[in-house]
């Protein structure tokens, strides 16, 4: 990787966010689920290349974290540029479900079990 490829990356992010550093909302965690709307709502404007890419990705329900890993960004921006396409109406977000009850302790000791074995 040459210095060119390292400066690129450390502008990328920047340029992506309009030089937003922080979401515009408090939806998102690690674990919301995201998933493209579809059909797109007609009122939308027509997103950026980047955007196109999230809604490409987000075609099944994907977490946040995920959404970051294929894009190779900091989680913080691709939160950024989620909430644009939340508030544009282009994505749903779903936080994720409480755990109730306890745990099954059987199937926590065979889970168990069987990472001993790798």
């Amino acid at each position: 990787m040459g210095a060119g490829d390292e400066a690129g990356r450390l502008v990328r992010p920047f340029t992506l966010t309009g030089g937003r550093t922080r979401p515009s909302r408090s939806d998102f965690t690690l674990i919301t689920t995201v998933t493209a709307v579809d059909p797109p709502p007609e009122r939308a404007t027509r997103p950026q290349p980047e955007h196109m890419r999230i809604l490409r990705l987000c075609a099944r329900p994907l977490a946040v974290a995920e959404v970051a890993a294929c894009l190779d960004l900091p989680v913080s921006v691709a939160v950024i540029m989620l909430c644009d396409l939340l508030e544009a109406g282009l994505i749903t977000a779903r936080p994720p479900r409480p755990v109730t009850g306890t745990p099954d302790l059987e199937l926590l000791q065979k889970v168990r079990d069987g990472l001993g074995r790798i």
